[in-house]
C-alpha cells in the first residue's frame, strides 16, 4: 500500500459495516484515480480496525503530513452518523482542514451539508471530474463557482453550480489499488472464499421514486464494456487469487450484449470464478435462453432483483418504469429456478396511500414466490421516501412528513431509528402495522432461512431446526409475538442480507 510521505488530501469511508463485511471504497477509489500522480493523497477507511480512533488518526496526520482537504463519502443510516461524530472530532482539532463531502446522502441533501459548520463543500452528482476540478480550482486560487456539480455556502447564501455530467467508466484510469490493502477486503462470502467487489457502471436508465440513484443517474446508464471487465477478473484472480466477484452496479445487466461479452471472457481466459449483480425483471425476461445457459455456466449464482410490490398499481405509483409487473416477476422467478440461478427479490412495504393494503398484497404475493421457488431471497424494507418527488411522496408529505434541516437532527435517536426502519414514527404508518410487518418477515426467514447465512448453510441441522420450530407459524398464517423464533434466530446467530450483506 503506497503512502506518500506529504499528504494533501485524505479520503476518508466512515464506518457503516460490521467487522468482517466490509467492501472496497469503490466511489472513493474511482474518485482517487483521476488525481493519481497530480495530488497526493491518502485513504483511511473507518470499516478497518474497529480498535482504532479514526477521527484521531486523522488530526495526527493533518498536523504531520500537512493534510489540507479531507473528502468524505457518506450514506444515509449507520455512516452518516459515524461521519458526524469523526467530523465534529476532527474539525476541532484541525478547524484550517477544508472539508468536501460525496455520495447518496450528500446528493439528496446538499442544503443540510452545505449548510453545516463543518463542510465546505457538497459534491453534487457524478464526483470524478467536480472533485478534481475543485482542487485545482483551490490550489490554483481559481473560483469554485467555476467547477461544475458542486454547492457551497457564502455569506449564508447557498451557491450551487452547473450539473456536472457522468464520464464513461471505459475512458477512467483503473482503480489506484495499491492505495489500500486489498486483502483487507477480500473475504468469505455465499459465493466463494475469496470474494472481491467491483462497481462496473454508472447509473440506472430508470426512474424510480423510491431510489435515491435517480439525483445522481438522471436516467443515464454507461458500463464498462465486457472485455475490460474480463480483464479485472484475470488482474484479481492473478494478484489476488479470489475466486467470487460481487458487483455493486445499481443495473448490472441493462445491456445482453455486455453480459455475454463478459462471460465469453471468463470462457475465453479458463477463470472459474462465481459472481452476482442487480438487475430489472422486465429486463432479464428479455434475455434469451443461450444467455441464460451461458451466465450460469460462467458462475452467475444469484441476482438482486428489485420486484418491490406484488400490486401492479403500487408499481406504477412508483414510477417503477419499464415493463415491471407482479406476473413478470413471477415468470422470472420460476425461469431463474430452471436455470438454477437464485432470485434476491427485494420488496417495499407499507407504502401510501393504504399501507395495510399494500403489506397483505406483498405478503401474499411473497408466499407465492416461495411455492414457486422455495430458493428465492426476499428481502423487506418499509417504505420511505426519498426527495425525488412522485405520487407517494407528494401523499406522506401532506400527511406531515419533512426532513430534518439539520446534520444534528439526521442524527439524533428518532431520525436514527427512521433511517434503520425500527421505528413506527412516521405519520403513513402505525406502530402496529410495523410490527405486523416484522413479525411476518421473522416468520417468513425462520421458514426458509438465507442461502447466504454464514453460520446457517442449507441443509444443516440449524436450517432444519428453523424450519422445524417455525412450521406451524408460517402454513397457518400465524405471525403474532413470535417470540421463539426470535430467541432461536439469536442463539443461531442468524443473519439477514439486508442488514449483514453475505
Amino acid at each position: 500500500m503506497q503512502v506518500d510521505e506529504q499528504t494533501l488530501i485524505i479520503f476518508y469511508n466512515p464506518q457503516c459495516a460490521k467487522p468482517n463485511y466490509q467492501r472496497m471504497p469503490a466511489a472513493i477509489l474511482q474518485v482517487a484515480s483521476l488525481i493519481e500522480g497530480r495530488f497526493s493523497y491518502e485513504i483511511v477507511d473507518g470499516n478497518l480496525r474497529s480498535e482504532v480512533s479514526h477521527a484521531q488518526q486523522i488530526v495526527d496526520k493533518v498536523h504531520h503530513k500537512g493534510v489540507k482537504y479531507l473528502a468524505i463519502s457518506i450514506m444515509p443510516g449507520p455512516q452518516l452518523v459515524s461521519t458526524l461524530k469523526d467530523l465534529r472530532i476532527i474539525k476541532k482539532h484541525c478547524p484550517e482542514l477544508t472539508v468536501i463531502v460525496g455520495g447518496y446522502f450528500p446528493l439528496n441533501h446538499y442544503q443540510v451539508c452545505a449548510n453545516d459548520r463543518d463542510i465546505d463543500y457538497v459534491i453534487v452528482g457524478p464526483g470524478e471530474r467536480s472533485f478534481r476540478d475543485l482542487i485545482v480550482a483551490l490550489e490554483t486560487g481559481s473560483l469554485p463557482e467555476t467547477v461544475s456539480g458542486i454547492a457551497f455556502e457564502r455569506n449564508g447564501e447557498l451557491v450551487t453550480t452547473n450539473r456536472s455530467h457522468p464520464m464513461n467508466p471505459n475512458h477512467l484510469p483503473r482503480y489506484p489499488y495499491h492505495r489500500i490493502n486489498v486483502e483487507d477486503y477480500v473475504l468469505p462470502t455465499f459465493l466463494g472464499s475469496r470474494t472481491l467487489s467491483h462497481h462496473s457502471s454508472f447509473g440506472c436508465p430508470f426512474f424510480c421514486n423510491f431510489c435515491a440513484v435517480v439525483s445522481l443517474a438522471d436516467g443515464k446508464w454507461i458500463g464498462e464494456t465486457g472485455e475490460r471487465l474480463g480483464e479485472l477478473a484475470q488482474y484479481m484472480v492473478n494478484k489476488w487469487q479470489i475466486n467470487a466477484l460481487e458487483f455493486h452496479d445499481n443495473n448490472f445487466f441493462t445491456a445482453e450484449k455486455r453480459v455475454k461479452e463478459f462471460c465469453n471472457q471468463l470462457i475465453s481466459r479458463n477463470l472459474k470464478i462465481s459472481w452476482w449483480g442487480e438487475g430489472r425483471a422486465d429486463t432479464l425476461l428479455k434475455y434469451k435462453d443461450e444467455t441464460w445457459r451461458l451466465m450460469r455456466d460462467c458462475g452467475l449464482k444469484m441476482v438482486f432483483l428489485g420486484a418491490e410490490s406484488g400490486d401492479d398499481e403500487t408499481l406504477r405509483r412508483m414510477n417503477k418504469g419499464g415493463k415491471q409487473s407482479a406476473s413478470g416477476v413471477l415468470k422470472l422467478v420460476k425461469k431463474m429456478k430452471d436455470f438454477d440461478i437464485i432470485p434476491e427479490l427485494s420488496f417495499i412495504l407499507g407504502n401510501p396511500p393504504n399501507p395495510v393494503k399494500d403489506m397483505k398484497k406483498s405478503i401474499k404475493f411473497i408466499r407465492k414466490i416461495k411455492k414457486l421457488n422455495p430458493s428465492a431471497e426476499i428481502i423487506m424494507y418499509r417504505y420511505d421516501p426519498v426527495p425525488v418527488g412522485g405520487e407517494m411522496f407528494d401523499q406522506v408529505t401532506k400527511l406531515g412528513f419533512s426532513f430534518p434541516t439539520s446534520l444534528e437532527e439526521w442524527v439524533d435517536p428518532k431520525w436514527r431509528k427512521i433511517q434503520k426502519r425500527t421505528t413506527a414514527d412516521v405519520p403513513w404508518l402505525t406502530e402496529k402495522e410495523q410490527i405486523f410487518l416484522a413479525e411476518f418477515q421473522t416468520v417468513l426467514n425462520a421458514y426458509y432461512p438465507t442461502s447466504t447465512a454464514r453460520h446457517i448453510k442449507p441443509g444443516s441441522w440449524r436450517y432444519w431446526l428453523l424450519k422445524l420450530v417455525s412450521g406451524f407459524r408460517y402454513h397457518g398464517h400465524f405471525y403474532f409475538r413470535p417470540y421463539e423464533l426470535n430467541w432461536l434466530q439469536q442463539k443461531l446467530s442468524y443473519q439477514r442480507p439486508e442488514i449483514s450483506g453475505f
